[in-house]
């Protein structure tokens, strides 16, 4: 199938990725083009060259359009470069389009194209996107969460058509059967206070491990003034790590503390610890308990870093080739694209080049839950 992918443009689509909508992104174009469709994704200028990437959105796209009236002119930069873009997919030859982006345009143009449209729901409502949604009056054209937890969140507001979990590539994400012989704790994510890092340091501090911190600063006041001070021997930031060097540090952990403040929609670093063998403790937020069960990590009440840190002592004694089990049965990227070609097929009619009734396919790996782990308080 000729596929369109329009992305997030507040970051490139390139790695290091600066949080999980980039890295899913990556993965759903890589993916959908091993499988043997034709897939153009529509991106920053920035973004990772790859086969088919066009860039949208130039520093120079609005030279001539003037910005002397916009109070924010990285707002309607974003604004402009998806108008101008939903405006061309009009006389473009795609079968389908794949809206991956937070942004309202898409989903509130979708009835101008002639060819349906998929818009995948990464985060719960918010003002801009709820208002796109609410408007969304195009006949051809599904709305899927990445969790049960999100539909839910979006219900009030439209139905979800689908629910298809995001997925990994357990094959970058290796097994490592036995843990670094230096035990320590692992956290990692964009350092941003909503990401809760100093929740996780404290928990850390509590079960008497070092903890090993890796990934981006995007809020320098809140590194200073709440992470700084408290590094140290038992706290070491790593920086931001490729790839490589990332999946090495998490498959060393003897457990990877997650501490979300908000209720994560998916929870991707949880799935990548769980490729990895690496036990959970995490806030009981979101997706997380649809992703974690017994047998893979253990949940704290939310903000807790004492709950955190008894769940942490639990997850310790977990077996790392369970957790390994049950990220290959919920969190495999071939289950998500599995779901994503069977609804495009559905909504092209085009079902004999993918596979069979979405809504099955999606909805069936989204309940398949038992024995989720009980919250420590």
């Amino acid at each position: 199938m000729r596929i369109g992918i329009i992305a997030h443009l507040k970051y490139p689509i390139a790695e290091p990725f600066a949080g999980g909508l980039e890295m899913h992104t990556h993965l759903l174009v890589r993916k959908l083009r091993e499988r043997g469709h034709q897939v153009t994704l529509f991106a920053s200028a920035r973004s990772q060259p790859l086969a088919g990437l066009e860039a949208i959105c130039a520093a120079t796209a609005i030279a001539a359009v003037g910005t002397a009236e916009a109070n924010d002119v990285a707002f309607f930069q974003e604004h402009h470069a998806y108008l101008s873009l939903m405006t061309r997919l009009r006389r473009l030859d795609f079968d389908i389009v794949h809206n991956n982006s937070l942004h309202y345009l898409p989903v509130t143009m979708a009835d101008t194209l002639p060819m349906p449209m998929v818009t995948t729901l990464h985060t719960p409502p918010f003002c801009w996107l709820e208002s796109g949604v609410r408007m969304l009056d195009a006949p051809n054209h599904a709305l899927v969460g990445v969790s049960q937890s999100v539909s839910s969140q979006w219900h009030d507001v439209r139905a979800v058509d689908a629910v298809i979990m995001n997925g990994i590539d357990l094959t970058r994400f290796a097994f490592c059967a036995k843990p670094d012989p230096e035990p320590y704790l692992v956290w990692y994510g964009r350092i941003v206070p909503e990401k809760g890092l100093h929740l996780a340091m404290e928990a850390a501090r509590l079960v008497g491990l070092p903890l090993k911190i890796a990934g981006p600063v995007h809020d320098q006041d809140y590194y200073r003034d709440q992470i700084m001070p408290a590094l140290g021997s038992q706290a070491v930031h790593v920086g931001h790590l490729d790839h490589i060097s990332l999946a090495a540090l998490i498959g060393g952990a003897r457990a990877f503390l997650c501490t979300p403040m908000w209720d994560e929609p998916y929870g991707l670093v949880v799935a990548e610890a769980l490729a990895c063998g690496v036990p959970v403790a995490a806030f009981a937020r979101g997706a997380i308990p649809e992703i974690l069960d017994a047998s893979s990590g253990q949940l704290a009440l939310p903000d807790d870093p004492a709950s955190l840190a008894e769940a942490a002592n639990a997850a310790l004694s977990l077996d790392r080739r369970a957790c390994r089990q049950r990220a290959e049965v919920v969190c495999d990227v071939a289950h998500m694209i599995d779901g994503y070609e069977a609804l495009y097929g559905q909504l092209t009619g085009n079902q004999s080049d993918c596979h069979s009734e979405w809504g099955g396919a999606g909805r069936a790996r989204a309940h398949r839950f038992p024995s989720r782990p009980s919250v420590h308080g």
